[in-house]
């Protein structure tokens, strides 16, 4: 009896850090020979023009956490995982000498960094074949009720539109067997932050995301957040409160590198409106979760629009670069107490809540006008929960170059009443700073 030889396969994990609901399940079989790998980019860890670097500690270590993770994950499965601190093209490079793989499994990115990175790989392994799938997205691209030229423009259009039919594929289920065990001479050992080169990361008491990175972490708070404390039943109501590891889902971050299936979310949230309860709260995740996918449509319709000062609407403004208030804004000196409140907590906790982001963007880009691109590299550079679709698109939409159809300003110290008018929030952050100073 022949027995049937495998190829020999290579996931590329990039932002999809993740087993379950996981697409490259769909690529391989038992018989394959399958490693895994991970490439950190030189880049990250370098200055950008601004002064910070593109990934600060936050971000760092909570990706460092996810692979560690994913390694002990894939290690289930019998799969190898290695870890390279260089450009993704050498690290094939080096693997092909032990391991001449013919196939490579990875997640579509279509934004112009990755797609240059995925191209040298592309060009360096012409015989090689590359597969990709959207895998990040609730509603995949091809199953939108229009063609993505055709996206519309406001997000109400497009969310009354797919919200019609809801076409969600089911979730993807893991291999339940064991592939051959592949022993290549690499490392496989991911690195502390200190060995990036980060100084040590000491978690703040006051932290409203005191969470670690990886799937195991985040299906464990899915499963804490909807089944056990069924927090969900409230989340509408709470979701703009500032202090707290309570007030909101809190998926963001895990769901940012790919930790988190988003269709796991949505079809977990589903269950609970079957079997419990449905209501405006567990619509409105889901609604946050459209945003989401609104976001990344966006990204592909308009590509790198979506990072120039003119933002998807090509629309020009005066636009400053006032090295004092850009300093002033990072380190809670402005005139708002409000704005210094949540500019503190991003810079020593690596989170901000959804409303504390509004209040901090609109303040820099529409009251001190400052080049929005300066705060969007700000946070690129320290949240924790930075994706690269919903930051650049929700800084030109708040900076008046993107998809708000009423290009709105927000009045701080109403949104401040509004929000925190017994200053738990602005206390929270400001009282320790006074002290200090």
């Amino acid at each position: 009896m022949l027995v049937e030889k495998g190829s020999k396969k290579i996931i590329w994990f990039r932002n999809n850090l993740r087993t379950h609901d996981a697409a490259f399940w769909n690529h391989i079989q038992k018989e394959d020979e399958v490693i895994a790998l991970y490439c950190l980019e030189p880049e990250w860890l370098k200055p950008t023009s601004f002064g910070w670097k593109k990934m600060e500690v936050f971000r760092a270590q909570f990706l460092v956490e996810t692979l560690r993770d994913l390694q002990l994950q894939l290690s289930k499965n019998n799969i190898s995982f290695y870890f390279f601190q260089c450009q993704a093209v050498q690290a094939f490079e080096e693997i092909y000498t032990s391991f001449p793989f013919d196939t490579i499994i990875t997640q579509n990115e279509w934004t112009q960094e990755e797609v240059e990175v995925e191209n040298k790989v592309r060009t360096a392994f012409p015989n090689v074949s590359l597969k990709t799938d959207y895998d990040q997205f609730l509603i995949e691209p091809a199953q939108l009720p229009f063609s993505l030229n055709d996206l519309p423009n406001v997000f109400t259009s497009y969310r009354k539109k797919v919200e019609q039919k809801w076409a969600v594929n089911e979730v993807i289920p893991k291999a339940n067997y064991l592939f051959k065990k592949i022993d290549l001479p690499f490392s496989s050992a991911v690195p502390t932050v200190e060995e990036l080169g980060y100084s040590s990361l000491q978690v703040d008491e006051r932290s409203a995301f005191p969470f670690k990175g990886g799937e195991s972490e985040a299906l464990q708070h899915l499963k804490k957040y909807i089944w056990e404390h069924q927090q969900i039943k409230t989340y509408k109501d709470t979701r703009n409160e500032l202090v707290g590891i309570q007030y909101s889902t809190k998926l963001a971050p895990w769901l940012a590198n790919g930790s988190l299936s988003v269709r796991t979310v949505y079809h977990e949230v589903r269950k609970f409106e079957q079997e419990v309860l449905e209501n405006d709260s567990t619509y409105w995740v889901l609604f946050e979760l459209l945003w989401r996918d609104f976001f990344k449509c966006v990204s592909i319709k308009y590509g790198n629009q979506l990072f120039q000062l003119s933002g998807i609407l090509n629309r020009n403004y005066n636009w400053k670069r006032n090295e004092k208030v850009i300093a002033d804004w990072i380190n809670g000196n402005t005139r708002y107490d409000f704005i210094n409140a949540n500019m503190l907590e991003l810079k020593n906790t690596g989170w901000m809540s959804n409303r504390g982001r509004q209040n901090v963007a609109s303040y820099f880009a529409k009251e001190m006008e400052q080049d929005w691109r300066i705060g969007a590299s700000y946070f690129e550079a320290f949240l924790i929960d930075y994706d690269v679709h919903s930051n650049y698109g929700n800084w030109n939409y708040l900076a008046g170059v993107g998809n708000d159809p009423r290009d709105r300003k927000f009045n701080i110290e109403l949104q401040a009443k509004n929000y925190d008018n017994y200053y738990v929030f602005r206390n929270l952050w400001l009282t320790k700073k006074a002290v200090e100073l």
